[in-house]
Formats: structure tokens, sequence, C-alpha cells
């Protein structure tokens, strides 16, 4: 074992806000940080803001981030001794961790043994078994028929799972034996994409548990202690969105069970460094082990925050030989209060959380918020950056503490509404909606209650007309008077002075699909009316402020007095957008004319692609007769497959899609006509 302080280079074989957080804490440690990076991710803050940085080159993962020979030669080149590997991509590949070692590097990670022995699912569970762990009961096979005998045996609804790794990747409920090829098919192909393994296990599939994790962490010397548990149940396409520990409304001899069992699994493999135990909690109050990530975990910081521990250091002081610093005892005495994760995604909730991708114009948390000490933002990328469609919808993630839930949840909202991001959907209303919703601010929810409530009682659905049309009318006003700030006749005008007019001003803006037109009327004492319908403003006084931007952008704050009522909003102005952000709530307007450019319309009878991505499937042929909803096409994007159904019922006329053909958002890939409107 190396001696205390011998780790001097880290290599991160990660990237995004992983490698960002990693480094953070090698820097305090006065270790320095080596990035490794893809062609997409260039220009990313990580690659930015490490000492050392090397191009692996090529764009997917498996061209990059899952090159054990070009992270190896990484660390050669840049004279690195020791690696970590984040979460995700080789996290938890034993062959990663043992050629790290074999090449005389630092694994700042668990044994490769423990890694192989959890690291395929099924092995796992035996583990777990012998341990006197409950286990969800299922099979594990080869081929498809495999599946389908375990699935009679087991009874549906059954969960099909990656083998070789989590984050709900490779993962499909299936309900019936119609459904398993599809779904078999579908996971494999997700798998192999995600881990470099298509291998799948089956388990019966628990309806509406929780998803309770045990923080593990041991040294070298055989002390191993757990961190308590997160709650992570609110997910959605089985991915986690929000955590939060200590887990609500758990009571306390099952959470004494839970982690005494999790404790057990860790003594029977012999387990060294960070690591998570993942169970599920059944409505009957029966647990059952799901799963061991061992690596760190997104979620990490909610326990970090209850306890005031870096897990992180942790790692890597276990790494250099260093025994554990606490006893178990010790760790009780520390924790305190709440502390709530979300995860913002590039996302649109509205269209079945579709991926997005493209250049972020702005990312931006109130500058005073994100000075408070209760509150910590984790991103991987910033204004400017673009959001590839090669890697995880994951953009960033909010930690919120509170010495009691209820403040957690509090300053949890007040972190969200402030957020400002525009060029690019997100799921921050989502999480929004979630967190003031009554059943999670109980403690109540289970992993399906989000799917089966999205688009209902608040839950994802989009901003409300009259919200949007204020929106809409500030952003007119604010084009009005930036203009007229760039041409003012005489620079000793007061800033909003202009000529007395008569006549009313039209501005077209366009939001999503609706085109608004306002009609904005200048009167005499600096007033302004700008109407929308049935929506006014009244402006009685107002003031922009410009603050430093990007060359092709202006960004600041703007307040307005209406009608007695003083009120502010931020925005972002590029030469075809308008960016508002106000009352918690982001809008994005185009400046829209009479006569929109052709590159913006598509055939009224055409499929379009609804996100970047590669064409993995075609099941549209020419003369075919669909229905709305019939899948057409499957799509692969941010390591996700897309299902891409009709949207009407017709008849296919033209077929433009190709099997691993990469297709643009907006793309046409198919033509369906009504076959009853003739010529």
């Amino acid at each position: 074992m190396k001696a205390i302080g011998s780790i001097r280079r880290l290599l991160i074989a990660n990237r995004g806000e992983v490698a960002r957080r990693i480094m953070r804490t090698a820097r305090m440690l006065g270790i320095e940080s080596v990035a490794v990076y893809s062609d997409p991710d260039a220009e990313l803050p990580f690659v930015r803001e490490a000492d050392w940085a090397y191009r692996l080159g090529g764009t997917s993962p498996r061209d990059s981030y899952l090159r054990i020979d070009r992270l190896l030669e990484a660390a050669r080149v840049t004279g690195a001794d020791a690696v970590h590997p984040g979460f995700g991509f080789l996290a938890e590949n034993a062959e990663f961790a043992q050629a790290v070692i074999d090449a005389g590097l630092i694994w700042v990670g668990p044994h490769p043994k423990a890694i192989s022995a959890m690291g395929t699912k099924r092995e796992a569970k035996a583990i777990a078994e012998r341990a006197g762990v409950p286990i969800v009961p299922g099979h594990s096979g080869e081929h498809l028929g495999d599946f389908e005998r375990a699935a009679r045996a087991i009874g549906f609804p059954i969960l099909l799972k990656a083998s070789a790794g989590g984050g709900g990747k490779g993962m499909r409920v299936v309900r019936s034996l119609e459904e398993l090829p599809s779904a078999y098919e579908s996971a494999r192909r997700e798998a192999e994409n995600a881990f470099g393994d298509p291998t799948l296990i089956v388990e019966r599939y628990i309806e509406r548990p929780k998803h309770i994790e045990i923080q593990i962490i041991g040294d070298h010397y055989g002390k191993i202690l757990h961190l308590f548990e997160r709650d992570c149940s609110v997910q959605r396409r089985h991915q986690k969105i929000i955590e939060e520990a200590p887990a609500p409304l758990l009571g306390e001899e099952v959470r004494k069970q839970m982690i005494e069992a999790a404790l057990r699994l860790a003594r029977a493999i012999s387990y060294t460094n960070a690591g998570t135990v993942e169970m599920v909690l059944a409505p009957s109050g029966e647990f059952y082990f799901l799963e061991v990530n061992t690596r760190l975990q997104v979620e990490h910081p909610v326990t970090e925050a209850i306890l005031g521990i870096d897990i992180v250091e942790e790692q890597i002081r276990i790494a250099q030989g260093e025994p554990l610093r606490w006893t178990q005892e010790e760790i009780d005495a520390r924790r305190r209060g709440t502390a709530i994760e979300v995860r913002i995604c590039a996302e649109d909730p509205w269209q079945g959380f579709l991926p997005q991708s493209g250049r972020v114009v702005l990312f931006e948390l109130d500058p005073q918020l994100a000075k408070a000490p209760w509150l910590r933002l984790e991103a991987g990328i910033e204004s400017g950056n673009t959001v590839s469609v090669h890697y995880d919808s994951m953009i960033a993630k909010l930690i919120a503490w509170g010495d009691s839930r209820g403040l957690a949840i509090q300053r949890m909202r007040l972190a969200l509404r402030s957020l400002f991001i525009a060029g690019i959907r997100t799921n921050r209303e989502l999480l929004l909606s979630i967190i003031e919703h009554p059943v999670f601010q109980k403690g109540d929810w289970h992993v399906q209650l989000l799917e089966e409530a999205i688009g209902t009682e608040g839950l994802g659905e989009p901003p409300a007309e009259r919200a949007l049309k204020r929106a809409a009318l500030c952003a007119a006003w604010l084009l009005v008077e930036l203009r007229h700030r760039e041409h003012a006749p005489l620079p000793s005008l007061p800033p909003f002075f202009r000529p007395f007019r008569t006549e009313p001003e039209r501005i077209r803006l366009r939001s999503r699909d609706e085109v608004f037109e306002i009609q904005a009327t200048w009167g005499r004492e600096f007033r302004a009316e700008l109407r929308l319908g049935d929506e006014s403003l009244r402006v009685q006084r107002g003031v922009i402020d410009l603050e430093p931007a990007l060359s092709d952008q202006r960004k600041g704050r703007a307040r307005i007095e209406s009608d007695g009522l003083l009120f502010a909003f931020r925005f972002v102005v590029t030469p075809t957008e308008i960016h508002i952000h106000t009352d918690g709530e982001s809008h994005s307007f185009v400046r829209w004319s009479r006569f929109p450019p052709p590159s913006l319309e598509s055939p009224a009878s055409g499929l379009v692609a609804p996100m970047p991505g590669r064409i993995l499937r075609v099941h549209a042929t020419v003369g075919q007769k669909v229905r709305a909803g019939e899948v057409l096409f499957v799509m692969e994007a941010m390591k996700t497959e897309h299902a891409i159904c009709a949207p009407r019922s017709g008849e296919i006329t033209r077929v433009f899609g190709e099997e691993g053909k990469q297709v643009e958002a907006g793309e046409v890939l198919a033509l369906i006509e009504d076959p009853e409107k003739g010529d």
C-alpha cells in the first residue's frame, strides 16, 4: 500500500459535472487533475478547468469514454499516478480497474474482485442471498426463450434489467408475453450501448415500491461503515430525478434492518472504498435487494450534506492506504437535517421526456442565491455550451439542505424558481411541480407515481396561458425599449423618451407552435400600453440593467412599474430569440415575421424526428396502412431508445428514414397521407 499523499496527479475517467466535482476535492487535497474528453466535449468547462487534458477523440461513448486503451494511454502521456472512474461508463468495470492497477496506477475505487462479484446482477443476487439479504425472485438467461420460460415461472409483470450496469439503461417493464420479444431486443441494444455488455436478467416487478439505498464505505483494514440511507423514489423511465437523505416515513425498525442487511453484504465481499446497496421497499413493508453500485453515486451529495463529509475525499484517502477516520457512533452523531437533490435534465417532459440537444444560451442561478451556504449547484455545462446528443441528458444537479425537511423543500423550491435556463428545454418546471406536490411534501412518493400522474395534478403541465401571455408582453416591451436605446436621437434625452405616437406598433412573437401578435401604444410621460388579446400591460416606468454577455447577446434584468405594482424579470436576447424569466418560470420566444422561413415549416403530412439521434429500426414501408400511435421508427438519443409513432392514421407514401442514419430534430422521416382526401 502506498503511503499517504502518494497521489500527485489524478486522471478522471469521466466527463461533465462528475469530473468537475472530483476536481474540486482533488484541488483541495493538493492533487492535480487530468481530464479526458471526446470531440463533442472539447469546449465544456471540465476540460478547461483541469490542470491537464487529453483528447480521446470520437463522439460516442464506445469511441471515447469506454476505450480502456485510450484511457491508459492518457494516464501515461500526462504522468497521472491514479485514476478515479466517477460514475457511469467504466466505473463498475472490473477489467478497467484491474488494467489500471496492472499499469502501476492507484485505483480510486473498490477492489476489482468486489466489482466483479457485484458487477453482474445475477451473481450479486446469489451472493446477497447467501448473506441473508432478501432478494426479488428472478432468473438469468442467454436467449429469448430462457426469458420466456422465466416469465411464465415468475408471473407478469416482469422487469428486464441490464446485468452490467444501472441508471435505468437497458431496463424494461413487461406486462405480457406478447410484449417480451421487442422489449428484450430493445433492452439488449440499450445495455450494449451504455455498458458494452448486452446481458440481461429478469425479475418479478414489484408494484409501487419505494427505492431506498444505503451508502457504505470501507477501508483496507476491515472497517466498514454505513452513511445512512437515501430515498430515490422519484423516477421517470426507471431513472432517478429527485433524491433525499434521510428517507422520509421510513420506520426505525425497517431502517435498521435494511442497514444491517447492507453491511452483511458488504462484509461478505470484503468491500473497500465507497459504494451503495440499493433496495426496493414494497408497500407491505418487505424489502428486497436490487444491486450494489460499486462506485460513487450521482446522488452522493445529499449524504455529504447531512453528515458534513466529503465522500470523494474519503475515497482518495482510502485509495492511498489511510484508515477510516470515524467510528460508526461518530458517524451517527454527525447526522443533521435533510438534504434534497434534483437532477436537471435536457429533456421535454411534455413530450414523453424526449431528450433535447443544442446550444445553451443561458444557464444561471440568481447570483445572490448561488452564494447561499445551504445550496449546492453541480453543473456539467455553462452558458454558451452545446448539449450533445451522444451522452446522458443530465446536465446539472441542485442540492438544498435544511435543518428540517420542510425547510429543505422550501429552499429547493426557491432555488428551482431562480434557475434561468434559456435555449434548450429542460425538466426544471416538472421538478418544481413535484417539489410543490402534496404527496412529495408528505414524503409518500413511490417509483411509479410520476409516470402515473404526469400531465395531471399540475405535474409536467405546460405554463399557464396567462403566464405565457404576460411573459410575451414583457418580451415585446423589452424589444422596443432596447431598440430605442440603440437608436436614441440625442444622448441627453431620458433613456425611454420617444416622440408621441398615435399609431400602435405591432410585434409578433412565437412560442412553440403559438404566434402572439402584440399591440404596443406609446403615450405621453413615458407611458406605454401593450395588449395581447384580453391581457394587457400598462407601463408607468421601466428600468433595464444590462450585464456583460456573449458578443451576440444582451443579458440583464428589467423592472417595470405597472398599475402601481413594481415587478422584475431577467432576460437574454439573441439575434433571433428572447428568453424571459419571471415569477419562477422561463419562457422563450422567437421573433416572428408574417412569412416564416420555409426551413421552419414541415409538410402537414410529415412524420418528423422529435430530436437529433440515430435511427435504429424502421417499421415503415411505402403503401403501409397505419393507425395513430403505431410505432414506425426507433431512435437512439442520449443513450436511450425512443419509439417514434404515427401522429395520425393514414397511408405511408414516402419513407426517408434509414436504419443507421443520423438525423436532426425536425427532419422528415416519412409522409403519411389521409386516404380519404383523394386527389
